[in-house]
């Protein structure tokens, strides 16, 4: 019984893959008669891929050219850009350069063997501001004026940091040694001027002259005019005053001469007949002096009709 089984199982495996062959013969189509498409482009599509292919490759090659012509054009290199070199301190210019719109840095200076020139076809203007942003001071230099704007300027020694010149809105100072005017005109001040000493050049003239309105000197203890190796000299049109008001006016000289002071009259018989050549200095009441004839005796009384005219 046992061998009469194995052979019905034998026997149905045999079938079953008789039939799983048979199904599968069934199920394969047919290829003899099947028609064969191409894979891939043909035609004007892969004419036009070729086309864009190569002018992509054109535009490469331009674009190429096109980098390497500027870069040696505005000469690149490792250091910089043309005239411009990057360094460790900063940037640093050589030549000509020309900036077209504002310029910000912390120190601009020239080489050692070179001056720095900065200029402009209209004006140069340098400005400094806060941390704010506001402006605190101006240098404007123009084609017809150079004008400053700050709160203070000032200008000093190279030698010693000496303030030469300084300028706010309180007061001018100048602390140079000497100040010297060259002009023909002189020097014009709207305003008092002090000062401790003023002193002309060796063999020049000192002037000081008011041409519309009047000249005035003072001092709290005293003001001294002195012309060493000259005259000293003081004109006016009308009238010249020496008032002091609580001492004395003292003239030292060898020889004191008062010019065109008026003449009295007075006739006596002894010096009608002789040249006169002696005068006596009379007084008027109010001050005014004049020359009377002198006589055996005094002879301002005679003579004081003059008096009368003043």
């Amino acid at each position: 019984m046992d061998r009469s089984t194995n052979l019905d199982v034998e026997e149905l495996k045999m079938t079953r893959e008789q039939y799983i062959l048979a199904t599968q013969q069934n199920n394969v189509p047919r290829m003899e008669n099947a028609q064969l498409y191409p894979v891939g482009i043909y035609g004007w599509r892969k004419r036009c891929l070729y086309f864009f292919v190569l002018l992509l490759l054109v535009t490469m090659i331009v674009n190429l050219a096109m980098t390497i012509w500027i870069l040696k054009v505005m000469d690149f290199t490792v250091d910089g850009m043309g005239n411009l070199r990057v360094t460790k301190k900063g940037i640093r210019l050589e030549g000509i350069s020309e900036f077209l719109l504002p310029l910000y840095v912390k120190e601009i200076h020239s080489r050692k063997d070179s001056p720095l020139v900065l200029q402009s076809d209209r004006n140069v203007t340098v400005n400094a501001r806060n941390r704010l942003g506001q402006l605190t001071g101006q240098l404007t230099v123009g084609a017809d004026s150079v004008e400053a704007q700050c709160k203070r300027f000032e200008v000093r020694s190279s030698d010693d940091d000496r303030v030469l010149f300084s300028a706010d809105e309180d007061e001018i100072t100048i602390g140079a040694e000497k100040l010297k005017v060259t002009g023909m005109e002189g020097a014009v001040f709207g305003h008092s001027v002090e000062t401790p000493h003023i002193r002309a050049e060796p063999s020049q003239d000192l002037r000081l002259e008011s041409p519309t309105r009047s000249l005035i000197m003072e001092a709290p203890r005293g003001v001294q005019v002195s012309a060493a190796a000259g005259d000293f000299k003081a004109t006016c049109r009308k009238e010249l005053h020496l008032q002091s008001t609580e001492g004395e006016i003292y003239l030292n000289a060898d020889t004191i001469r008062l010019g065109n002071l008026p003449t009295g009259s007075f006739t006596s018989s002894s010096s009608s007949n002789s040249r006169q050549t002696v005068y006596e200095l009379c007084v008027c009441p109010n001050g005014k002096l004049y020359l009377s004839p002198a006589g055996v005796g005094s002879t301002c009384q005679s003579s004081s009709n003059i008096c009368l005219w003043s």
